[in-house]
């Protein structure tokens, strides 16, 4: 199966996805497959994907011509830089590169051709020893990334705990990471991925305790793919 080179790329539309009901696409390297979430482009694009990785596979080392974002949701990804175990956040900038595998298996969140001009601070958070921050009743934040309007955040909700998100957000993307989260009237289980377009308030919720990727404020403007 090959993957399309268009994939959810209007980004005015909402979209919900319930990847664990998705079918994984082989990658061109052996033992390493996609859940394509959104994509503008070919092998070379912008995209958004699960990514998984079978014990003792790998990708051939390449160079982040576009730069790359990943947390990994299960097992441990590695790199000729370390071993990144579960809730492991990374940002790898233009031109960096990497050999990535994985001796046990591995699936990671990862973002392709998504970084702004200038943004250049490479990034490495292990999320499960960081410090949290209470942002609200029944609310904790793990702030992973900012850089202009854009902000990357992990979110973490005790049993009902709501938070609101303002229009001037510039759009809404997050992947639910362990439990269920209410979106306006949607509720997104465990491995459920969602976007809202900039321009749009969006409501929050967990009816019970919740984990969630969270990012905020990168969907102004239009958005293209790699010029290849």
């Amino acid at each position: 199966m090959t993957t399309p080179t268009a994939i959810r790329n209007d980004f005015s539309r909402i979209e919900l996805v319930d990847t664990a009901a998705m079918e994984w696409i082989p990658s061109p390297s052996g033992g390493v497959d996609r859940k394509p979430l959104d994509r503008i482009g070919g092998e070379v694009a912008r995209a958004t994907s699960l990514v998984r990785y079978a014990p003792g596979s790998d990708f051939p080392s390449h160079v982040h011509a576009g730069g790359e974002e990943f947390l990994v949701v299960e097992g441990i990804f590695s790199d000729q830089h370390g071993d990144y175990g579960p809730g492991t956040y990374v940002r790898n900038p233009v031109g960096t590169s990497h050999a990535p595998g994985s001796r046990d298996g591995c699936v990671i969140l990862v973002k392709l051709w998504q970084f702004e001009d200038g943004d250049t601070a490479p990034v490495v958070i292990d999320t499960a020893t960081a410090d949290w921050q209470a942002v609200g009743q029944g609310i904790e934040r793990l702030q992973l990334h900012r850089y202009r309007s854009e902000k990357v955040a992990l979110l973490r909700f005790a049993d009902g705990g709501s938070i609101g998100l303002p229009e001037e957000s510039g759009g809404v993307e997050l992947y639910v990471l362990d439990g269920r989260l209410q979106v306006e009237r949607q509720t997104l289980s465990k491995g459920g991925w969602a976007r809202y377009p900039a321009g749009m308030a969006v409501t929050l919720s967990a009816p019970d305790a919740a984990t969630i990727y969270i990012k905020t404020g990168h969907l102004e403007g239009p958005i293209t793919g790699p010029a290849v």
